[in-house]
């Protein structure tokens, strides 16, 4: 079976067995950064992410070979009992790579201060929609917040780096029923808890299913002030990321895109505290 997503960076082959995964894009360096996480996770964390076969990383297009996984992505957040599962399974990937390790390997794609550039950059291009007030209102709140001076500080404040698989789509955690598995590991890299935590609760994936998101999972994280501020800031910003980028992309039903777009909009607004959930 052949899956061709156009906005994918990637091709993926199903077999029985195993996954062929070929790169359309190395402008993060996605093939080397997904076969060394596989093969870190394998060595330190078996059986949490796919099992690395093969690579070929200096073609056209670039491939790596996985073994294939059972269970199905989950398609909304989890409840109370699953979130006990998807939170283990995060940790342990986050947890797996030794200090001394982790240290030598490159900063996951997209850090904070890289975001931030980004969403300071598009928000002061964004047009303000004269036809949705709640999209007007979160844009001039956003506008507002990413002025803050203090914001850079925070965002590149030091806490305790982690393994950071660098996406959080819901379609990446695999349930088979017992276990939740990991997939995709192609902007991974050093990162730290706070901002792992706000991609996974904050990703359009889970803002657009229908369940209680993330939250269940994030009781499992015992955070310390630092970080639990860090992550406040995180995930703001990853919720200006993808208002913005739900305005700058015309893909998809234009009525469905409207109601997210908004959808999106009193988000934002939610977690700058201008709006009650």
């Amino acid at each position: 079976m052949l899956v061709d997503v156009r906005s994918s960076t990637h091709v993926i082959e199903l077999g029985p067995d195993v996954v062929v995964k070929r790169y359309r894009s190395r402008r993060n360096d996605e093939p080397h950064r997904e076969w060394r996480a596989l093969t870190l996770l394998h060595e330190h964390a078996p059986g949490i992410a796919p099992v690395p076969i093969s690579a070929n990383l200096d073609v056209e297009p670039p491939t790596v070979v996985m073994s294939r996984l059972n269970g199905a992505p989950l398609e909304c957040g989890p409840s109370s009992d699953l979130a006990t599962a998807v939170a283990s399974a995060v940790m342990r990937v986050q947890e797996a790579i030794p200090s001394h390790t982790l240290a030598d390997l490159p900063a996951r794609a997209g850090h904070p201060l890289e975001l931030l550039k980004q969403v300071r950059t598009w928000c002061a291009a964004a047009r303000r929609p004269a036809a949705d007030p709640t999209v007007a209102e979160a844009l001039r709140a956003a506008e507002i917040w990413l002025r803050r001076p203090a914001l850079d500080v925070v965002l590149e404040q030091p806490t305790r780096p982690v393994f950071g698989t660098g996406d959080g789509n819901l379609a990446n955690l695999l349930w088979d029923g017992s276990e939740v598995r990991l997939v995709d590991f192609e902007y991974s890299g050093r990162s730290d808890r706070p901002y792992e935590l706000a991609e996974l609760t904050e990703h359009i994936s889970v803002r657009t299913a229908h369940g209680p998101g993330m939250e269940h999972v994030l009781k499992h994280f015992d955070l310390d002030s630092a970080e639990a501020d860090k992550m406040e800031s995180c995930r703001r910003l990853l919720a200006a990321f993808w208002l913005l980028r739900i305005m700058g992309s015309d893909r998809g039903d234009p009525q469905t895109r409207a109601k997210t777009l908004t959808s999106q909009a009193a988000r934002l607004l939610t977690l700058l505290d201008r709006r009650t959930s």
